[in-house]
């Protein structure tokens, strides 16, 4: 029987419920209750941020690892996403995912099993719940915002092995909040050529000729096979010895609006 966490509260069976907190906050605004509702959400809100950011501020340098929760031991991905947690440890870095089974799972064993800091930021989902085994400070979301907060602020780049939606999310996500200059100095690694250079090829002959980005916002990540390379990217950087254009590069910055 699967567990389900909602708060401090463990739910199973018939009591696991069809909606998350986060699903209820954006609906139903055609409700009257929402007038009364929604203020005391903010409360709600307010508290996962104080929660997250007192087990986080002491966490040291950390890099932020994406990827699919469906990938699987012995896949790829899965193996990379070991070498990736156990030799950001190795350079003294802490490990974050969001915590779920897949690449995430095979990051936070990779740091669990280097003896480092493993961390895992869960998300409250009807269909997903908890973090893995492999975390050894974790926390569990309500809110999808709050938790993406703490991907950014937290970490001094991010590795992005392949994945789905959710990992397209926090890859553009921290892209726009690079280009607009909203954070400085954060590397962005994609690994997988073959995973990622239709993505690419199409932001460079599409996007860019179009005049939707600069063509200098390609220069705002790296894609390599190697993860060896990718984790040497994000330690450079993120210790201020890296060189290139990291940093938003000079012109006009698209709204993040």
């Amino acid at each position: 029987m699967t567990d389900y966490r909602k708060g401090p509260v463990l739910l199973r069976g018939r009591n696991v419920p069809q909606t998350s907190t986060s699903g209820r906050l954006l609906g139903g605004q055609d409700e009257p209750d929402w007038l009364h509702e929604d203020p005391w959400r903010v409360l709600r809100i307010q508290s996962e941020f104080v929660e997250g950011f007192g087990a986080l501020a002491e966490l040291g340098p950390a890099i932020s690892v994406f990827g699919s929760a469906r990938s699987k031991p012995g896949a790829d991905d899965y193996e990379q996403g070991i070498v990736a947690g156990r030799r950001l440890v190795e350079e003294g870095f802490a490990v974050i995912t969001g915590g779920g089974p897949g690449v995430m799972e095979a990051a936070n064993k990779g740091a669990q099993d280097a003896g480092g800091v493993s961390v895992g930021l869960g998300i409250e989902l009807p269909f997903e719940q908890g973090v893995n085994e492999y975390v050894n400070l974790g926390i569990n979301f309500r809110y999808f915002f709050v938790r993406k907060t703490m991907f950014v602020k937290y970490a001094q780049g991010f590795i992005v092995l392949p994945g789905g939606f959710g990992t397209f999310d926090e890859l553009f996500e921290s892209l726009t909040l690079v280009q607009t200059r909203t954070i400085t100095r954060f590397p962005i690694v994609l690994v997988g050529h073959a995973y990622w250079d239709g993505l690419v090829d199409w932001l460079r002959s599409v996007v860019a000729v179009d005049g939707k980005i600069a063509e200098t916002d390609l220069d705002l990540f790296h894609v390599t096979d190697d993860i060896e390379e990718a984790v040497s990217i994000v330690s450079e950087y993120a210790r201020g010895e890296g060189t290139g254009p990291v940093e938003p590069p000079e012109g006009p910055a698209d709204s993040a609006m």
